[in-house]
């Protein structure tokens, strides 16, 4: 099954597709909380905010210089609500923690991910989720379709249950091009959102609809 993720933190523009049935959830980072206006102690409030909204996972991102801190964070997140999966940067210190978390069952997102190597560690983590940033491999010279297309053969191949979820997605092309080769999790801008659905033909469709039924009534 397909998954759709709305990466941003600004109520308004998410609340809506939360609404829609659409979405299965929201992601952040302190990048976008911090975008949003989002401090620290205000991550319980956005965390029940989304949940109420509709959101089936809520990701947010742990923070430290050592597993310790990352692990300790990681459960304060987790223990605001059960639909909270914890991101973590695939750094040692941060697959240390996600090793440390996932052993109790709690989901891991490993985040800020540029190559399919690194992939392997996160599989021996236990991570749940490993998000690949398409858009900023692009940018540094990479061929990021191929890095996020190798993760997924050595996923499939291995019989793991990680799941790829793709973040800096700049297109529809991007995500239809990555589902292609089994990737089934997405996050997107507000913006690549509203285009997924989007075709001037559709658009001239629906109105001859509307005004057929107009005038049929």
């Amino acid at each position: 099954m397909t998954s759709f993720y709305i990466d941003s933190a600004e109520r308004q523009v998410v609340e809506p597709l939360l609404g829609s049935g659409l979405v299965a959830g929201v992601t952040t980072n302190p990048t976008l909380l911090e975008a949003a206006g989002v401090r620290n102690e205000a991550i319980p409030d956005l965390v029940s905010w989304a949940t109420d909204a509709g959101a089936r996972a809520v990701f947010v991102q742990a923070w430290g210089g050592s597993a310790d801190q990352l692990e300790r964070r990681g459960r304060d997140l987790r223990a605001l609500d059960d639909r909270v999966v914890v991101k973590l940067p695939v750094t040692p210190a941060g697959l240390h923690a996600t090793a440390r978390l996932a052993a109790d069952g709690i989901p891991v997102l490993v985040t800020a991910v540029y190559s399919a190597t690194q992939v392997l560690p996160t599989m021996a983590a236990g991570a749940s989720m490993i998000a690949p940033y398409l858009g900023r491999m692009t940018d540094a010279g990479r061929d990021g379709f191929a890095e996020i297309a190798a993760m997924q053969r050595v996923i499939d191949a291995s019989g793991s249950t990680l799941r790829v979820l793709v973040a800096s997605l700049r297109t529809p092309a991007d995500v239809l091009r990555l589902a292609e080769v089994g990737v089934r999790d997405f996050t997107l801008g507000p913006a690549v959102w509203e285009q997924l659905a989007a075709d001037p033909l559709t658009d001239a469709a629906v109105a001859e609809f509307e005004r057929a039924a107009q005038a049929g009534s």
